[in-house]
């Protein structure tokens, strides 16, 4: 007879390639109880022995712990949580990630790679540096909108002050591509004399999180005080637009005094 563990391991489908589709798959795991009343081993038995689909079984901790921290913050997250979450251990969650922070840095460090790699299939070299800087801040926006865990995980983080991410000094070169990207596009435009020559790549950046974040990050408060639906309710195409637009006319260049 399968065990429940195997049978679980078998519900989780080939196209979760991701921490997105694997926060999207909840309800691969909904019969659980079903297969909790079949023969199951011990705890102690599980943890004796090693663990099977070792990728499998990471991926999923890793997508219940995001979910559970982007809730919660780091301190309110329970690794019990977590575990009842993945309908595992705690015991075999250490067994992986050694311990609950390091289980955190390994959501940071996953969750800020992604959007990276998502960033790197832009391919706005062959796009002119207006189209390229709209193509950035389209995507960012889309990003933010698609992926709430993300922002909910940056403003849990401000929230803690940094304190965590203050000991992950890997996460400076994880984030280092956007930077660069957005100098190489903005460089080519102030060569062909589009943009201003004082522009800083990394307030450019920061102008276009701040400008995509604020549509998820306050879609209650601002939603709820000026009766406006936001976030993906909202009207993203033409809010999107105004983001680009604002982007856009401030890197042109000054006019003469």
């Amino acid at each position: 007879m399968l065990t429940a563990i195997a049978m679980l391991q078998r519900t989780i489908p080939e196209s979760c390639r991701d921490l997105a589709g694997l926060l999207n798959s909840a309800d691969h795991f909904a019969n659980f109880e079903t297969l909790m009343a079949l023969q199951v081993p011990s705890a102690r038995s599980i943890a004796m022995r090693k663990p099977k689909a070792p990728e499998a079984n990471r991926a999923r901790i890793l997508a219940a712990a995001t979910a559970e921290f982007a809730a919660r913050g780091y301190d309110g997250a329970s690794m019990d949580a977590i575990a009842a979450r993945t309908q595992t251990t705690r015991g075999l969650i250490n067994y992986y990630f050694g311990s609950k922070e390091r289980l955190y840095r390994a959501v940071l460090e996953r969750v800020y790679a992604e959007i990276r790699e998502a960033e790197n299939e832009l391919e706005v070299e062959h796009l002119s540096p207006v189209d390229a800087i709209r193509r950035i801040v389209e995507f960012t926006y889309d990003y933010y909108v698609d992926h709430e865990y993300f922002v909910r995980l940056v403003v849990a983080e401000n929230q803690a002050k940094g304190r965590h991410m203050k000991r992950f000094p890997s996460l400076r070169s994880v984030n280092r591509p956007i930077v660069d990207m957005l100098g190489a596009v903005i460089a080519r435009g102030q060569a062909e004399g589009l943009f201003r020559r004082d522009i800083d790549p990394i307030d450019v950046h920061m102008a276009i999180a701040a400008l995509g974040m604020f549509n998820v990050t306050n879609q209650y408060t601002f939603g709820t005080l000026f009766q406006r639906e936001m976030g993906a309710k909202g009207d993203v195409p033409r809010r999107r637009g105004i983001v680009a637009d604002v982007i856009l006319r401030w890197l042109e260049p000054m006019p003469d005094a």
